[in-house]
């Protein structure tokens, strides 16, 4: 069905760490959705049968707070792609916030921190291999199970260099959403990591990759050390990660959200006023892009 109505632009998300309530009055009335990630809601005070408990007051928080703006969840500790298993405290912990509040969708990092259950301190990607292919998929279709809500998985920045591959970046991504149905969250920040530290094409890798799976973007800027560009979310966004954004939002039929990553340490270094103004610099972004021009196929 073709309609000459205009599509409303993608909403504007961030992230948010609950307890900043003076925070929260100030970000409410610039986004769409709030970003959280289920491992920054821990009670450190909790032990025994009782350790990995979520915090109360978050949760009292976030349920307040769901008519304002839309909770979306992003994890960081499910370790997905350790061969030896993911991290069930973290599944736990994601029981429980899904238990509390209404969620509109939930992504993970389609990579692993955990090795024969050591973490390594960091996060690395995916051997693009047809077991990494099957591991993976079978553990996103035991998340969709479990929790009756969109999946989505987020390209990370690649640390070290490729194994022997079977599929391409975008064909390794094209191949999971095929198999299981889950979306995708495309990092355009990590794309131009990649680019600036191991020649990745991105325009090749967008052309190849399925959009239509792509529910939401992260936009974010780091910090380069000993020429090599980091991601770290920590600055505001350069003009090429916004002009990027702007890319994958004009041919991303159904994305739904752009999200400005800020790790929590950087939102009093950057100020209330300087995230606002990120805030905007998405949202104007949003309104011209080619996303609000005439809906087809809808």
């Amino acid at each position: 069905m073709t309609s000459s109505a205009r599509r409303r632009p993608p909403g504007v998300a961030t992230t948010y760490t609950p307890g900043r309530p003076e925070r929260l009055e100030r970000l409410l009335p610039l986004v769409d959705h709030l970003e959280v990630t289920p491992d920054t809601f821990v009670d450190e005070g909790s032990e025994g049968s009782e350790r990995g408990r979520l915090r109360l007051e978050a949760l009292h928080e976030l349920r307040d707070v769901a008519g304002d703006a839309a909770v979306i969840v992003h994890g960081v500790g499910l370790s997905i792609g350790s061969h030896d298993g993911w991290s069930d405290g973290y599944l736990r912990c994601l029981d429980q916030l899904m238990d509390a509040v209404d969620v509109a969708w939930h992504s993970e990092h389609l990579g692993y921190t955990r090795v024969g259950g050591e973490f390594l301190g960091t996060m690395l990607s995916m051997p693009r291999t047809k077991e990494g292919l099957e591991l993976v998929a079978e553990r996103v279709a035991a998340v969709q199970e479990r929790y009756r809500v969109p999946f989505l998985l987020e390209n990370v920045v690649r640390l070290i260099p490729d194994h022997d591959s079977d599929y391409t970046e975008a064909q390794f991504l094209n191949e999971l959403t095929s198999a299981t149905g889950c979306g995708l969250l495309l990092d355009v920040y990590n794309l131009e990591c990649d680019r600036a530290n191991n020649g990745f094409g991105i325009e090749e890798f967008l052309d190849e990759l399925d959009l239509t799976a792509v529910r939401e973007v992260h936009v974010a800027c780091g910090v380069e050390h000993r020429g090599v560009l980091l991601d770290v979310h920590s600055r505001p966004l350069r003009a090429s990660t916004l002009d990027l954004a702007r890319e994958v939002a004009d041919r991303a039929p159904r994305l739904e959200t752009v999200t400005y990553e800020l790790l929590d340490e950087a939102v009093p270094v950057l100020g209330p006023d300087l995230i606002a103004a990120e805030l905007g610099r998405v949202r104007e972004m949003l309104e011209s892009s080619r996303t609000a021009g005439p809906a087809v196929a809808r």
